[in-house]
């Protein structure tokens, strides 16, 4: 399983959100960004401002979307709900495992 990071988006990772921006046919991202990456690559990105995502269409993303919003929402102050952290976790390990 490859091991998964979320952070806040430097610099120099903005030619990575225009790709991924390009690759899923949204607008980039403006803004604080938090991203995610896996493998050593960002995978998906949340604007912290416009509340917007954008991910690799070829790749397993929608559970990093779901973390990053839950880690929009612990960041901002509010309870991020305990059904979608350790459950999104282990829907994302299994995805990754296959």
């Amino acid at each position: 399983m490859s091991s998964i990071s979320l952070r806040l988006a430097q610099p120099a990772d903005r030619p990575e959100l225009e790709r991924l921006a390009a690759l899923d046919s949204a607008p980039a991202l403006r803004g604080p960004v938090l991203v995610a990456e896996t493998g050593g690559a960002l995978r998906a990105a949340l604007s912290l401002g416009e509340d917007r995502a954008v991910a690799d269409p070829f790749a397993p993303t929608a559970e990093l979307v779901e973390l990053l919003r839950t880690r929009a929402a612990l960041l901002r102050g509010a309870p991020a709900g305990r059904s979608r952290g350790p459950s999104a976790l282990r829907r994302l390990g299994h995805a990754l495992a296959r």
